[in-house]
């Protein structure tokens, strides 16, 4: 690794901690306590911030954070957002969720908006950084480090809590958002010459017209049939990612078994997922990537039925797992590269967040209705096969993307 993609690295890092602490983790904490599956799947809405960061991407593209601002314009919003993180994750450590549910809420609120404005900035600060030949390197340094970041909240954080307590957790992990600073100070901000300054009271000017300039780039039916795949493409792992740490607490296993398989296996099994993303792309290309990665989500969330029917097996859990990190690897490089590829430098923080946004609503709205859906499919099947209706409910959702994506290649390619 150069120093490019070691910043990278750990800004990836930053970015998936609040993320994951917030849209996962949390979860676990409220299972834990026995809050209802239907309250836990509301939870998921509280990470809408990311899905809607386009309308807030304008302030990131025009403006720079006053005394922060010498250190780089993307650099000033990182910093005071991973600033802002901290205090708010410390908050949520003090705040009893059994006794004030509301205000424990509002403060995971409040992590997941600050962080959906730093991942505003350091999309920009990773596209700017590079040319389109580099960005494949650099998505997969920045799914490294979100990798870790997903390993410290989730097996880490469950590790943790079982030996101690949730709000020592909540508090080491505020410490943890430093590292993004130690990898904001490794490399200089390239700065984006050709960047459109756009007027920030005309909702035209800031949104519509980066919007417009996608449109003018590809033409309207292939803009149309790009944002179809952008937003089913990741619909079934976001639609599980809220559930999935409940879901291990209602087949037996505990929060050491959890942490332990998840940190042991899916490790590894992320890190050759998402290094083989890349190299996947420079040998077959983003699309064909795309849809190479669609069937494996599909395939590897089909195993979780699988578990949720049998016995409490830690090997099978194991396998599962790591197949579906595997798969999480591969998918996350060739998104992000295949999102980056769409952007327009003159745009950079708008449209990507644009795309983002796209990427994540449908699954973040599906998202808040799991423990409903989970709810209802046990009282028709049973608890188990509920569980199993749903995995196989979300797998099929895949399939969408996958005709998109072949509909493109065959009228683009």
């Amino acid at each position: 690794m150069n120093l490019k993609q070691i910043s990278i690295c750990f800004l990836g890092f930053a970015s998936g901690l609040p993320y994951m602490l917030v849209f996962v983790t949390l979860g676990t904490w409220l299972a834990v306590i026995n809050l209802d599956l239907a309250t836990i799947g509301f939870f998921a809405w509280i990470v809408l911030t990311y899905s809607l960061k386009f309308f807030w991407s304008p302030l990131v593209d025009n403006f720079s954070v006053p005394i922060l601002n010498r250190y780089g314009a993307r650099k000033s919003w990182i910093i005071l957002m991973q600033i802002l993180i901290i205090i708010f994750l410390l908050l949520i450590s003090i705040t009893d969720p059994l006794t004030n549910l509301s205000l424990f809420a509002l403060f995971a609120f409040f992590v997941a908006f600050f962080g959906s404005i730093q991942d505003i900035a350091i999309d920009a600060f990773r596209i700017e950084l590079a040319e389109i030949d580099e960005q494949g390197n650099l998505a997969a340094s920045y799914q490294f480090g979100y990798r870790i970041a997903i390993l410290v909240a989730t097996s880490g954080a469950l590790i943790l809590a079982s030996r101690t307590n949730w709000p020592f957790v909540y508090q080491l992990m505020s410490l943890f958002m430093i590292l993004g600073i130690i990898g904001l100070s490794l490399t200089p901000e390239n700065k984006n010459t050709s960047l459109k300054k756009l007027d920030l009271l005309d909702f035209k000017a800031s949104i519509l017209i980066p919007l417009n300039d996608f449109f003018n780039r590809f033409g309207l039916y292939a803009s149309v049939l790009l944002l179809s795949i952008i937003g089913t493409y990741r619909l079934t792992d976001i639609m599980t990612g809220q559930i999935i740490n409940p879901f291990y607490i209602q087949m037996g296993y505990t929060l050491d078994e959890i942490g332990f398989v998840v940190k042991t296996v899916a490790l590894a099994a992320s890190i050759f997922g998402f290094f083989i993303g890349g190299k996947l792309i420079k040998s077959v290309g983003v699309n064909k990537s795309l849809i190479f990665g669609a069937f494996l989500v599909m395939i590897t969330n089909l195993f979780f039925a699988y578990i949720a029917i049998t016995e409490k097996s830690l090997i099978s859990l194991s396998l599962v797992v790591a197949l579906d990190s595997m798969a999480a690897g591969i998918v996350g490089t060739v998104n992000i590269t295949f999102l980056t590829s769409l952007v327009s430098k003159q745009y950079t923080a708008v449209q990507y967040a644009l795309f983002t946004s796209f990427m994540m609503l449908p699954g973040k709205i599906l998202a808040g209705f799991s423990g409903l859906i989970i709810i209802k499919l046990g009282l028709i099947f049973g608890d188990s096969y509920g569980w199993m209706s749903f995995f196989i409910l979300t797998s099929l959702l895949t399939i969408p993307s996958i005709l998109l994506i072949s509909l493109y290649r065959k009228k683009y390619e």
